[in-house]
């Protein structure tokens, strides 16, 4: 059921975003070409790692239970009865009252449960005094207790960083299996808007959101298919939505400033589709607009930069995640409010701000000035059941 100029809380708006992003496709791609992609599949390692016991330490591999007692005033003493090599894979035991020296990342020799740290061992001849006792299992590795070939290593809906791309290489995957980028339009309207190349005469803009929308999507896993500045009438919009539905996965359609101009974006994608939210409990934002056309979703965002981006932010890098299986859970953090702040009971309140790890503070301004996005290090979130904040206070924030 369509609703127009029926706001609802954000949560709620949230929820209906994630329910449109659809189910997603599956490539295998290289693991050079992985990087910033989704993960699709849980991965498993092919063997075991490490595929042996080996050494967290340089020192010497021990019977735990032959340094029991030793101490600085008596040691334990060991005959030294070998040394191990890197990448060494002799069979190799030790017997009790011996021990052989390992160096950190060698194999542990059968017999040896414990490696003793140089720095508690002192050595004569062919002697070895352990001035320190060992626990079973103390600075050992076992076989496959970093990653087992019978458990997941990185799980489905990853986001691949350089530090997962380790492991994924420690498994074996020279192939990854991952989410398709999903292609997502990018149409802005509005006849005051000129391309960023134009020098804007009286009453004309440049079009940033063009560029804000399509480097969001490639951030945050999507592929942008800009399709430049629309007029704000009917057929021009019309044609261009339908074009994007025809090659595009989602629209993101920004502008429409007036109540008017809103009222025939809701139009178009109610010909196409559904509206299912026409105004959000958020400020800023409030106009924003979820629908689908032709079962593709459609988020219409607010002209003003900075209010789009907080919409950006909010409900479009949810319907990415979507599009993409990403499960990561988003970066919030609390720190304590320098100055009062307050809300409006009823909405949520997103307010930009500069904040660290003791204070922060909010970036007060228009939400049409595009400079608070650079002046800021993201938003203080407000719950609509907030009035307010008083200085001290323990407040939500959210990093851009």
């Amino acid at each position: 059921m369509s609703r127009f100029l029926s706001v609802i809380p954000v949560d709620e708006a949230i929820q209906v975003t994630r329910k449109i992003a659809g189910p997603f496709s599956i490539e295998d791609i290289s693991l050079t070409d992985a990087l910033g992609r989704v993960l699709a599949q849980d991965i498993s390692s092919d063997v075991d790692i490490p595929g042996f016991d080996r050494s967290t330490v340089d020192g010497y591999a021990v019977r735990a239970s032959d340094t029991t007692g030793a101490g600085e005033s008596i040691p334990s003493m060991l005959a030294l009865s070998g040394r191990i090599a890197m990448g060494e894979n002799r069979d190799l035991t030790i017997q009790s009252g011996s021990c052989m020296y390992i160096p950190t990342g060698g194999a542990l020799p059968a017999g040896a449960d414990a490696v003793v740290m140089i720095e508690y061992c002192e050595e004569l001849a062919d002697q070895i005094l352990v001035h320190r006792p060992a626990a079973p299992g103390e600075n050992v590795i076992a076989r496959g207790e970093d990653f087992g070939s019978d458990r997941i290593a990185v799980h489905a809906g990853t986001r691949i960083s350089s530090r997962v791309a380790g492991v994924l290489a420690a498994c074996g995957r020279c192939m990854v299996p991952v989410a398709s980028r999903p292609r997502i339009a990018i149409i802005s309207t509005g006849n005051e808007l000129v391309p960023v190349e134009t020098t804007p005469a009286d009453g004309q803009i440049r079009d940033v959101n063009s560029w804000l929308c399509a480097d969001f999507v490639s951030e945050h896993g999507g592929v942008p298919v800009p399709y430049g500045i629309i007029q704000d009438d009917r057929e021009s919009l019309t044609r261009a939505v339908d074009d994007a539905l025809v090659s595009c996965d989602a629209i993101l359609l920004s502008g429409g400033s007036s109540k008017g101009e809103r009222d025939m974006c809701a139009d178009i994608i109610a010909s196409r589709g559904n509206v299912l939210v026409h105004g959000i409990a958020i400020s800023p934002g409030k106009p924003t607009i979820i629908g689908t056309a032709r079962d593709k979703p459609v988020i219409g965002l607010p002209g003003h930069p900075a209010s789009a981006y907080v919409i950006l932010l909010v409900l479009v890098k949810e319907l990415l995640k979507g599009m993409t299986g990403e499960t990561g859970a988003e970066p919030h953090v609390f720190t304590r409010l320098q100055t009062p702040l307050r809300s409006a009971q009823g909405r949520e309140d997103y307010i930009r701000a500069v904040f660290d790890r003791e204070w922060v503070v909010p970036v007060l301004g228009r939400s049409g000035l595009t400079n608070t996005l650079l002046q800021s290090d993201g938003v203080i979130r407000i719950p609509s059941t907030v009035e307010g904040y008083e200085a001290g206070d323990m407040v939500e924030v959210i990093p851009w």
